[in-house]
C-alpha cells in the first residue's frame, strides 16, 4: 500500500532539519490587519495553511446529477524563513492536494491525493500580479495541474486525476464578501494559549462549469463555500480532532460551527459564527449552541465510527436544525495517513421542511488518526 501524501509531507518536514520550534513561527494572534486580495494568497511564516473549497452543483444535462465536491490545498512548512541557495530543493514549503467528487444519488464517491515540494516545476504559490494562488503538479500518470487562482474578484478552480476518473474545472464567483471567522478574524481552538488560526470565509460562491465523475463528464451549476486557514499551532496537545459545518440556510444565513474533541472523544472547546443574510456576523462560543449526535456511521474502509446525523440549535438565533449526510459514505481515503469524512448534508428545519445545505468534516476518528497540525 503507497503512503498517503500526509504522510509523505509529515516525513519531509521532519527530515527538513533543522528542527525548528514553534517559537521561530509566526503564531496566529489578535490584531491582524485583513486586506483582499492580498489574504487569498499564501503567507510565509506561518506553519500550516489551507484553502478549502466544497460545493454541491447540479448537471445541466438530462437526467440530472447532484454532485458534491471537495478540492483542498494544504501548505505546509518546512522552515520559517528562506532556505540557503544552492539546492533546487532547498525547499520552504510542502504543497499537499486533497480531492473529492461524490454522485449524491448513486453514492458513487471517488478521492485522489498529491503531495509534492514546493519547487519549481511541481508546484508553488503565485506571487502578485500572478493570478495563480496556489498549484501543484497532478498525479503520476495525469498532465497538467491542479490549480486555484484568481479570476477578476472570483476565482478559477481545477483538477484531475486519469487514474481515478475524475476532474473538475470550475468557475466560482462570489455573491458575498468574506466573512471574518471570529472576533477580527481570530478563530481559537482551545481555551488554551496559542491554539488558533487566523481563519475567513467565503460562504456563497456561485459556480459554474464541469465535473468528470466515472470517465463521464457533465456541465454544472451550483454554490461553493471557501475556507481559508493559517496558523502555528491549531490543535491543543490533549485535543483529538474536530467536527466542523459550514451551512448554507435557506433563509439567507451563514452558519459555521467547530466542535473540537478532546483525547477521551468528549467536546472540548466550541466556536462559531451566525452571519445574517447581508454578511453582518455573530460569533458563537460554547455555550451559545449545542450539536447532539442523531446517529453514526461504520466506514467499511477503515472501521472507523463517525457521527451520522445531528440536531444542531442556536437558541438565542432561534435555530432548530437536523443536519443528515447527503450520501453515507463520503470518507476520504488515501494511502496509510489520517483518513477523514468530508461530506455534502442536507438540513431541515424542526417541520422537515428543507432548510439550507452545506458540508461537515470530522476528523481524528479511528485509531491513531489525529490531525496532525
Amino acid at each position: 500500500m503507497r503512503s498517503s501524501p500526509l504522510s509523505v509531507a509529515l516525513a519531509l518536514a521532519a527530515a527538513a532539519g533543522p528542527a525548528w520550534g514553534a517559537e521561530e513561527w509566526t503564531p496566529a494572534g489578535p490584531g491582524y490587519a485583513w486586506s483582499f486580495p492580498r489574504d487569498h494568497r499564501a503567507h510565509a511564516g506561518y506553519r500550516n495553511e489551507w484553502w478549502y473549497v466544497t460545493g454541491i452543483v447540479e448537471s445541466a444535462e438530462e437526467p440530472a446529477r447532484r454532485l458534491a465536491y471537495q478540492v483542498t490545498f494544504f501548505r505546509i512548512g518546512l522552515a520559517p524563513g528562506p532556505r540557503a541557495a544552492g539546492s533546487s530543493w532547498a525547499a520552504t514549503d510542502v504543497v499537499m492536494g486533497h480531492a473529492a467528487i461524490a454522485d449524491l444519488g448513486s453514492g458513487e464517491h471517488r478521492f485522489s491525493e498529491v503531495v509534492y515540494r514546493a519547487v519549481p516545476l511541481l508546484a508553488g504559490f503565485g506571487e502578485e500580479p500572478d493570478p495563480v494562488l496556489v498549484w501543484s503538479r497532478g498525479p503520476p500518470g495525469t498532465e497538467g495541474r491542479w490549480e486555484l487562482a484568481l479570476a477578476g474578484d472570483g476565482f478559477l478552480l481545477s483538477m484531475e486525476d486519469r487514474a481515478s476518473g475524475m476532474a473538475l474545472r470550475l468557475a466560482l464567483s462570489p455573491e458575498r464578501a468574506p466573512l471574518l471567522e471570529g472576533p477580527g478574524g481570530l478563530s481559537r481552538k482551545s481555551s488554551k494559549e496559542g491554539a488558533a488560526s487566523l481563519y475567513y470565509s467565503v460562504t456563497r460562491l456561485a459556480t459554474s462549469g464541469a465535473v468528470t465523475l466515472g470517465g463521464s463528464t457533465c456541465r454544472v451549476r451550483g454554490e461553493s463555500w471557501m475556507d481559508r486557514e493559517f496558523g502555528s499551532s491549531q490543535l491543543a496537545s490533549d485535543q483529538s480532532g474536530w467536527d466542523w459545518f459550514a451551512l448554507r440556510l435557506s433563509d439567507g444565513r451563514d452558519l459555521m460551527l467547530y466542535v473540537l474533541r478532546g483525547r477521551d472523544g468528549a467536546p472540548d472547546f466550541q466556536s462559531g459564527t451566525l452571519a445574517d443574510a447581508g454578511g453582518h456576523p455573530t460569533y458563537l462560543s460554547g455555550g451559545d449552541f449545542r450539536v447532539r449526535v442523531t446517529r453514526r456511521w461504520k466506514s467499511p474502509g477503515t472501521g472507523a465510527d463517525y457521527p451520522a446525523g445531528w440536531e444542531v440549535e442556536v437558541p438565542g438565533a432561534g435555530l432548530s436544525l437536523r443536519v443528515d449526510p447527503a450520501s453515507a459514505d463520503q470518507e476520504n481515503r488515501g494511502g496509510r495517513g489520517p483518513y477523514y469524512w468530508e461530506g455534502a448534508v442536507r438540513v431541515a428545519g424542526p417541520r422537515g421542511e428543507r432548510a439550507g445545505e452545506g458540508f461537515v468534516e470530522l476528523t481524528g476518528y479511528g485509531a491513531g488518526n489525529r490531525p496532525p497540525i
